[in-house]
């Protein structure tokens, strides 16, 4: 099974900046679809952004136009643009790749926007 190892995470302030990656250990040629969930403790995964492997994106109502997710096939690696960073976007972020139905993931990024 693909190894997913995310990074990028920490502290921000309000309307600030990260840049989330996750680094495959195999091609992400071969997965179909690569995304980024996140998770506020005790409350279910939340869809944040998808990628296919043909490019084409999708986004959560929360984050469009301040998000953006981008894949570098050559680094086996996947973005995830954070812009005007709000505190409501403080979670875990995950990253996770479908090949069929099976799905990997990532052990987790923890993005905290505070002041």
């Amino acid at each position: 099974q693909v190894q997913l190892v995310e990074s990028g995470g920490g502290l921000v302030q309000p309307g600030g900046s990260l840049r989330l990656s996750c680094v495959a250990s195999e091609s992400i040629f071969r997965f179909s679809i690569l995304g980024w969930y996140r998770q506020v403790l005790a409350k279910p995964r939340e869809l944040v952004a998808t990628i296919t492997g043909g490019g084409s994106t999708n986004y959560a109502d929360s984050v469009k136009g301040r998000f953006a997710i981008s894949r570098d096939n050559a680094k086996n690696t996947v973005y995830l643009q954070m812009n005007s960073l709000k505190p409501e976007d403080t979670a875990v972020y995950y990253c996770y790749a479908d090949r069929g139905v099976l799905r990997s993931w990532g052990q987790g990024t923890q993005v905290t926007v505070s002041s």
